[in-house]
């Protein structure tokens, strides 16, 4: 959150006196400071097309202004809240003159935002249902299941229970004779409950104190834990995104690209 408010404290500062300073042109390390950016990552964000054409000196230097710098706080937001590769695309599409399309991949973060929150809520309910089952009464269709057999039952590929394990979070018995994995009831637990955090983006070191804590007290509370920790980092997210929609509309505002319906009166 501390980020967050930093990007804030800078989206506050337009009214401080440097957009009219912005105003008057800017060196690449003009904006630079003004945005808390390197000089040369200001050269990159013009260079990808993310702000809008900069106009050059007589002797070829770039001049800036108060769009490229409400186009480079509008477009940092909008990496923390829709990722690096959607954001930029955003900006691209912007000064493509594309606004259906930058509005069009806006729409799609939200709703994929919106699909996780869902997704999210169902892996809560089934991990509660499979951490209250004992191991011995989990509906497997026998003990001793070889790998594959867990990986048809679970829908997931051998692969995947490969890598469960090497990183700690399964251990199946082994053949003596063979070295052939057997799982029991409680390992086919297990691997559900892996497939439902890998499917709620849990990365695999949050998953092995919730499993290690599941196996020595019985206790659920580290998964509720994560599913908790999980739902603030959405709700942190779906923030940022807001956060980078207002800057953007700002930008757009200030390029005549939309109306300020902030000056409308409800009658009109």
């Amino acid at each position: 959150m501390e980020n967050n408010l930093q990007l804030s404290g800078e989206a506050r500062t337009m009214s401080d006196g440097s957009e009219e300073r912005a105003s008057a042109g800017l060196r690449p390390v003009d904006l630079a400071r003004l945005v808390g950016l390197s000089t040369q990552q200001i050269r990159n964000y013009a260079e990808m097309g993310v702000l809008p054409p900069v106009p050059r000196t007589p002797s070829g230097y770039r001049r800036f202004d108060a769009r490229h710098r409400r186009a480079l706080l509008a477009c940092r937001a909008l990496e923390r809240g829709y990722g690096l590769h959607v954001a930029r695309s955003i900006m691209q599409a912007v000064h493509a003159g594309d606004l259906p399309r930058a509005l069009t991949l806006m729409d799609a973060g939200h709703a994929a935002l919106h699909e996780q929150r869902i997704s999210l809520r169902a892996a809560g309910e089934a991990l509660e249902a499979v951490a209250e089952q004992a191991p011995e009464a989990a509906d497997v269709p026998r003990q001793g299941m070889r790998i594959g057999e867990v990986a048809a039952y679970l829908g997931v590929r051998t692969s995947a229970l490969r890598l469960w394990e090497s990183a700690g979070l399964l251990t199946p018995r082994r053949e003596a004779i063979t070295g052939y994995r057997r799982f029991d009831a409680a390992d086919v637990r297990d691997a559900r409950m892996i497939q439902l955090l890998r499917r709620s983006r849990y990365p695999l070191a949050v998953i092995r104190p919730i499993l290690d804590g599941l196996r020595r007290t019985g206790s659920s509370d580290a998964l509720r834990a994560a599913i908790a920790q999980r739902q603030a980092e959405l709700i942190e997210r779906a923030a940022v995104m807001l956060e980078g929609a207002s800057l953007l509309h700002r930008h757009l505002v200030a390029l005549g690209l939309v109306a300020d319906i902030s000056t409308t009166r409800p009658d009109e």
